[in-house]
């Protein structure tokens, strides 16, 4: 089954030209949302991801009774923006959906994880997320070595105020710590810091 998904991040865009763009791929069913690419929460995403884990469930079962292998699902979206909130992200959900056995095209990109260079596409975008993650802790480490040769305690706000607040939902959004890491930078429980996140998730659905 070719399934596509369209996203625009305002009510006051159409999503004419996407869903467009996927009918003529083939798509036989489109999960479409207006919905920031910032927020965690996409129930349109949520849902079609949780229809490709029961589909790829099935197939697994009708082989393991069969033996016979059913063909794959598609998954069409008209640019990688579409479907994440960050470079990390994109990978993450690649790699939940490619280990589903579900084939991914991005129509801008011309990105098909069926071809060798698709398939070499994504590991570079893996080791350019990487190289932005490692650079981010690089430079938390250099900013607090250099604060503390001035002969301050340390280089981040103090805990618990509403810049380091603030500054950790930064690192967050950015998707390129995780939330041990974000908590251990900014001198605060792992409990504190999900209050801070459902706090800060619950401000980007009312705004």
């Amino acid at each position: 089954m070719i399934i596509g998904y369209a996203r625009v991040s305002t009510q006051e865009q159409n999503l004419y030209r996407q869903l467009d763009n996927l009918k003529e791929a083939g798509c036989e069913k489109i999960f479409c949302e207006k919905m920031t690419g910032t927020k965690a929460d996409r129930p349109e995403l949520t849902e079609m991801l949780k229809m490709l884990k029961v589909r790829a469930d099935q197939r697994k079962e009708h082989k393991d009774k069969s033996g016979e292998e059913l063909e794959c699902d598609t998954l069409v979206i008209d640019s990688f923006s579409r479907l994440s909130r960050s470079t990390k992200d994109l990978l993450d959900t690649v790699e939940c959906l490619t280990a589903e056995g579900v084939n991914i095209i991005s129509l801008k990109e011309q990105l098909n994880t069926t071809t060798a260079s698709g398939k070499m596409m994504l590991t570079m975008l893996s080791a350019l997320s990487q190289f932005e993650r490692d650079l981010i802790v690089e430079r938390t480490k250099d900013g607090l070595k250099a604060a503390r040769a001035r002969g301050r305690k340390g280089g981040r706000p103090k805990a618990g105020s509403v810049k380091a607040k603030a500054a950790a939902m930064a690192a967050y959004d950015s998707n390129a710590m995780t939330n041990k890491e974000i908590a251990d930078q900014f001198g605060v429980s792992t409990a504190t810091l999900s209050r801070w996140i459902r706090e800060h998730k619950d401000k980007q659905a009312i705004g």
